[in-house]
């Protein structure tokens, strides 16, 4: 079975989409629609701006997920998912690609959920921390002794798990982790605490937009961050991408469970490779590939 897979916050690189906007009328017609849903011209800020400027979270979330999606339609026949998934901001790329939202409802929703992400990032200090080396019950455990607000955040693979919250509760926790022989705690270069209880206002101003947003039954199941599980009732996708920017992303359990249920091959779709490099430390039997576009789409 074929499996889908989009990348999140962290992909993003100078130039990214330029070649599918320069060689496919469909593709730029589509770049240029998101220029005025947005209000701006994210397309000069992603073919030409350096990597600070995408780096600003109200450009990153968007340019992603118009790479990966823009990507995904210009695929045309030969994109025949029998499922999807998403690594955080990735849901919503996948859930345009499986035909649960529209482009312009998903597109929406992911710059209302940046800038919802930004101002819950102002209002307290915050970060989050790679550990490396370490079982994620250890991880776990350290975090719930740990004085403030600090919890496993990213299930990325075995031996990788992102830690969130407080910066003073991460610097301890991670002094803890590196006590405890983790091979490496090392804090990212983030603007806060993202999938942790620091989010909840993020959470309450995106659930009333998500509220208000039209989902469909997707083409495929979408195996959700939150659960890690296939889930193809609009209900359920709909509270659990409300859940997902207060609770752990759970990529290792999502990966493993699309394994169990018969995925061999692995489509990163979007900028980077990220995604196939964990897939493989998950799994290292599965076959991984990038998704290319047809000029003539």
């Amino acid at each position: 079975m074929n499996a889908y897979i989009f990348p999140g916050q962290g992909a993003q690189f100078s130039g990214m989409g330029l070649d599918l906007y320069e060689n496919s009328p469909f593709a730029q017609e589509l770049f240029e629609n998101a220029n005025d849903i947005l209000g701006f011209h994210i397309t000069d800020i992603m073919f030409e701006g350096s990597a600070e400027d995408l780096k600003e979270t109200k450009v990153t979330q968007p340019a992603i997920f118009l790479h990966s999606v823009i990507l995904a339609k210009t695929l045309g026949e030969r994109f025949k998912p029998d499922m999807v998934a998403g690594h955080s901001l990735g849901e919503f790329s996948a859930l345009v690609a499986a035909g649960a939202l529209t482009f312009e409802d998903g597109l929406k929703l992911v710059s209302q959920r940046a800038q919802a992400m930004q101002k819950a990032c102002e209002l307290q200090p915050s970060t989050m921390a790679a550990v490396l080396g370490l079982d994620d019950d250890v991880v776990e455990k350290i975090c719930a002794m740990t004085d403030g607000v600090v919890v496993a955040a990213n299930y990325n693979c075995p031996g990788q798990l992102v830690i969130s919250g407080e910066v003073e509760a991460v610097n301890k926790a991670c002094e803890a982790l590196k006590e405890e022989g983790a091979r490496r705690a090392l804090v990212l270069p983030v603007g806060g605490a993202f999938h942790s209880p620091l989010m909840e206002p993020a959470r309450e101003e995106l659930a009333a937009a998500i509220e208000n947003t039209t989902f469909n039954k997707p083409n495929c199941p979408i195996y959700q961050n939150v659960t890690a599980s296939a889930i193809t009732d609009e209900n359920e996708i709909k509270a659990n991408l409300i859940s997902q920017l207060t609770t752990p992303v759970r990529w290792t359990q999502s990966v493993q469970q699309m394994i169990a249920d018969g995925a061999i091959h692995f489509t990163e779709v979007g900028p980077g490779k990220v995604l196939q490099g964990l897939v493989k430390k998950i799994h290292r039997e599965a076959e991984t590939a990038s998704a290319t576009f047809e000029t003539n789409a």
